[in-house]
């Protein structure tokens, strides 16, 4: 994107992300933003520019005016990540789908687990080990498994996560479903602060970034 930008406008261009994801994880959503000097005339047609010179595998949805200090990745007031699961072949959900045995799982406990999320703020054992991040603190907003026709969905919206977090977390509720892990067991995994009592993360390609949240009014009309 740099590079193409930088050809749009003939000097350099860098942006900066909303934030990084593990190798093979999707977004659906991702933001970033570029500081530009010179007004841009026709932020649509430079929307349909950049597209035609991108792979097809990223699409820009839209360009947008932002205030001068706006920041893609401090300013974000939320992110929302979906696990999807499916135990049926279908070569069409093949790259964003993690296909697997669903039988016997206990989802409503699983969704009982979710709830004591809500309850704690250090994430500790949900996170990638030796980090350069200053806190494991996270505000958990929503967490729940639905049903979508022959998948399973795991939606969860915070603050902000950890390396790993949501492929940590959805690894040890599945512990929880399939009873090799009671929901007290799964307080004090958390209250333990010890990646080595949590599951094993699940594997990258079932997990989606879908939202980025922002104040309003860090946008230009």
């Amino acid at each position: 994107m740099e590079e193409k930008l930088s050809l749009l406008h003939q000097q350099p261009v860098h942006i900066t992300g909303a934030g990084r994801t593990d190798s093979g994880v999707h977004a659906r959503q991702m933001v970033a933003h570029f500081d530009w000097q010179n007004p841009i005339d026709d932020l649509k047609l430079m929307t349909e520019k950049l597209n035609g010179m991108l792979p097809y595998d990223i699409a820009i949805e839209k360009i947008v005016r932002v205030r001068e200090d706006a920041h893609a990745r401090f300013d974000a007031l939320t992110r929302t990540y979906q696990y999807c699961v499916t135990n049926r072949k279908n070569p069409f959900q093949d790259e964003w789908i993690y296909r697997m045995p669903l039988k016997g799982i206990d989802f409503p406990r699983m969704n009982e687990a979710c709830k004591i999320l809500y309850e704690y703020s250090d994430f500790t054992c949900f996170s990638k080990l030796h980090t350069d991040v200053k806190t494991n603190n996270c505000r958990i907003e929503y967490a729940q498994w639905e049903q979508e026709g022959d998948m399973r969905v795991f939606t969860i919206r915070a603050d902000r996560f950890l390396r790993n977090m949501v492929r940590a977390i959805t690894g040890t509720l599945f512990e929880v479903g399939r009873g090799k892990c009671s929901l007290d067991g799964f307080r004090q995994v958390i209250e333990a602060k010890d990646r080595c009592l949590a599951g094993t993360s699940v594997p990258a390609k079932g997990l989606s970034l879908v939202e980025i949240t922002y104040p309003a009014d860090l946008f230009i009309e």
